[in-house]
């Protein structure tokens, strides 16, 4: 076999191979024990944006001061937020603290490119309607029939 050809398949192979493979995006977010329930229903909002987009997500609460010797309030929230989130994704590590913060990582059901492959297949199901298709299907009236306002329609003079 020639080399050149060994090269250029062995360059093709590579490149579907590639093709294949996703990179794994860890998004962030973080929170503080003391959080208003809109601004929670928010940063739950963004969580579950990240995991429908087969994002990894790093979830971060951050204690300051007096909150430091409550870290129960965290974990209660983060607890709260993975049993919100349950039919989009599940608990890859489960909450521990670390110094002031408290992590805990949350994964997707669905792999990105299973998602990617989902949701092109939607896209391709609607059909698009055509001007032109659009214009046939209307109605004229005909030309024996006066038109909307009364006035009579005559032919080309």
């Amino acid at each position: 076999m020639d080399y050149g050809k060994f090269k250029y398949e062995s360059a093709v192979k590579a490149r579907e191979s590639r093709k294949n493979q996703t990179q794994t995006v860890v998004k962030e977010i973080k929170l503080r024990p003391k959080i208003d329930p809109h601004d929670y229903g928010t940063k739950k909002g963004h969580v579950e944006r990240f995991l429908k987009a087969g994002d990894k997500v790093k979830v971060t609460i951050m204690f300051r001061g007096r909150e430091q010797s409550r870290p129960e309030l965290g974990f209660r929230l983060l607890q709260r937020l993975a049993s919100d989130v349950e039919e989009l994704g599940f608990v890859e590590s489960q909450p521990k603290q670390d110094g002031r913060n408290m992590i805990m990582v949350i994964g997707p059901h669905r792999k990105k490119s299973e998602t990617k492959a989902h949701t092109a297949g939607q896209g391709q199901n609607r059909p698009v309607p055509s001007p032109r298709a659009a214009a046939a299907a209307a109605p004229r009236p005909a030309a024996s029939e006066p038109a909307a306002d009364g006035a009579a329609v005559s032919g080309p003079a």
